[in-house]
């Protein structure tokens, strides 16, 4: 064999390598914990589907208003079911959408799909955690939505959405290890003049999940059940403000 052959052998074998190192990573997500697959369970009040995505629909209602939800980055789309469930027991319907690799930069126009599968559906919101957070940004600033709810996330710098008639929210904890207060809020620009900031004193990142401990984040002083109340009620508040347009 040539060198310039083994030069190449060894450039796709290192490729190849990183690629499956990459892949193996991706399907290793965080979670879900106990607590989130105790929510998959349908009963008298949410009904619950599993299939090409996560759904949750109030039980007996036919509701006009609802939320597409991108999980955080390499987090089992599944840790984010109790504050699906929550809020679907508030009159909305839920989708919590996979991600291939459990990488919401892989599909950002997830919601598109689940617009489709929902006509029914008239006033629509997308929001996220962390990383879906930043997607479902991506998402808005593209799409026809009303609504933007981020969890400990930000639009990224090319997403400029400061222009458009979007109702947005922005829940962070005072303890985030990973998207700090100051990264949250400089992205204040990109986001329209009546965005609603809602902080979780002694909330933390992985909090806004049922995934366990994230590498990064700071303790939180805050217990989780009650970052996730506060998080559910900011987010029910814009999809009650987008309901009523």
């Amino acid at each position: 064999m040539k060198l310039w052959q083994k030069i190449v052998f060894v450039m796709l074998l290192v490729f190849v390598i990183a690629v499956g190192v990459f892949v193996v990573w991706g399907e290793t997500p965080l979670g879900p914990a106990p607590e989130a697959l105790a929510a998959l369970q349908s009963d008298s009040r949410v009904q619950v589907t599993n299939d090409r995505w996560l759904a949750f629909l109030p039980a007996g209602a036919q509701p006009d208003t609802g939320l597409v939800l991108y999980p955080g980055g390499r987090v089992d789309y599944r840790s984010y079911a109790p504050q699906a469930r929550a809020i679907a027991e508030r009159g909305y319907l839920v989708v919590i959408v996979r991600m291939p690799l459990n990488l919401a930069v892989l599909d950002a126009s997830a919601a598109a799909d689940v617009f489709t599968a929902y006509p029914q559906i008239k006033h629509w919101a997308v929001g996220g955690h962390s990383l879906g957070g930043a997607m479902a940004a991506n998402f808005a600033a593209r799409n026809p939505v009303q609504g933007l709810v981020l969890w400990a996330s930000y639009p990224a710098g090319s997403d400029d959405l400061s222009s458009q008639n979007l109702a947005v929210t922005s829940i962070y904890g005072s303890q985030d290890g990973v998207a700090d207060l100051d990264t949250i809020t400089g992205a204040l620009s990109r986001l329209p003049k009546g965005t609603v900031w809602v902080e979780l004193p002694g909330g933390n990142h992985a909090q806004f999940g049922w995934y366990g401990e994230q590498g990064g984040d700071n303790p939180a002083t805050l217990s989780a059940a009650e970052q996730q109340r506060m998080t559910v009620d900011a987010t029910v508040a814009v999809l009650e403000q987008i309901s009523s347009k």
